[in-house]
């Protein structure tokens, strides 16, 4: 008797000790919006990456029936990556907590692989098309620009790869800034082949090699920003990996400007003439980039 008396004692003790809990149950639901960088940076995230899929939802009718009149093929292979990198961000974005949650580690990892991935694919894709002149088109430039990017992209997850499951190295887990000084270091170089890619380019506008590269404002617009945010987080990286603040502070607002603004802005630098409803203006914009380059000359001659 005396037994069942203590079982019913422990069992009330348990339930008494439980019950409290389910109040703090509620905000562990909304740990994937308050937790972890906190809200505004995590809303900045998520409501910018889903303003963007929203609008590519919107205006997904018009692009399918633009892209099967115009027929071609960098602009569908890239408005599928668009697409993809998109919703991978999105979700990206929107785990945040997943960065400091116990046991997710790996599969943030592997998100966070994945998409910066697919950002650097895009990125290398867009310059390896400026590298190739004012026109490209056709499936046989698409096959040449798709490749020189994948191995280059490939290169780089690979290395990356190792540094996370070989070495241990958690690069995309900042909550320990300190703890990996390697970390910052493979960040730095990684920058600073970035700033010098986007630095070349933009001096090849200012020289004689000019006529090489589209003759657009958007393109020299999109080369001028990007260059700005790699140096700038060239310069977070060396603060951080030299144990300052700052830097940690000036490297999440580069990530979060990154992930936020950066696959609008190449929509709108690379896709955007195409899919305009005045074709007229589409075809004028063209017709001045061909001028510029010098495709009509002969017909003064």
């Amino acid at each position: 008797m005396r037994a069942v008396q203590e079982s019913l004692s422990l069992s009330s003790f348990s339930n008494s000790t439980t019950s409290p809990t389910s109040p703090s149950s509620v905000p562990r639901s909304y740990e994937w919006l308050f937790g972890c960088h906190g809200f505004w940076h995590n809303v900045a995230l998520m409501l910018a990456s889903l303003l963007f899929v929203l609008y590519l939802s919107f205006q997904a009718r018009k692009s399918f029936s633009k892209l099967s009149h115009g027929r071609s093929y960098v602009i569908i292979a890239y408005y599928a990556c668009l697409w993809l990198v998109s919703l991978l961000n999105l979700i990206w974005c929107s785990v945040q907590a997943w960065e400091c949650t116990p046991g997710k580690e790996l599969a943030w990892n592997v998100l966070s692989l994945c998409t910066t991935s697919g950002m650097l694919f895009l990125e290398v894709s867009l310059v390896a098309f400026l590298f190739q002149g004012n026109h490209v088109s056709g499936l046989e430039a698409l096959t040449r620009t798709f490749v020189v990017s994948g191995l280059i992209v490939g290169l780089d997850l690979l290395l990356k790869a190792i540094y996370m499951f070989g070495f241990g190295i958690p690069l995309f887990i900042d909550s320990n800034d300190h703890t990996h000084p390697t970390k910052w270091n493979l960040w730095v170089i990684h920058r600073l082949v970035l700033t010098a890619v986007y630095g070349l380019i933009l001096f090849m506008y200012h020289s004689k090699w000019r006529e090489r590269l589209p003759a657009r404002p958007a393109f020299y617009n999109y080369i001028v920003i990007m260059c700005a945010m790699n140096a700038l987080a060239l310069f977070a990286c060396g603060l951080t990996g030299n144990g300052a603040g700052f830097g940690f502070w000036l490297y999440g607002a580069t990530i979060v400007c990154y992930h936020a603004f950066y696959l609008p802005l190449l929509y709108v630098t690379f896709l955007a003439d195409f899919f305009q409803e005045d074709d007229l203006h589409l075809e004028n914009v063209y017709y001045s980039e061909m001028k510029d380059a010098g495709f009509f000359d002969a017909d003064w001659e």
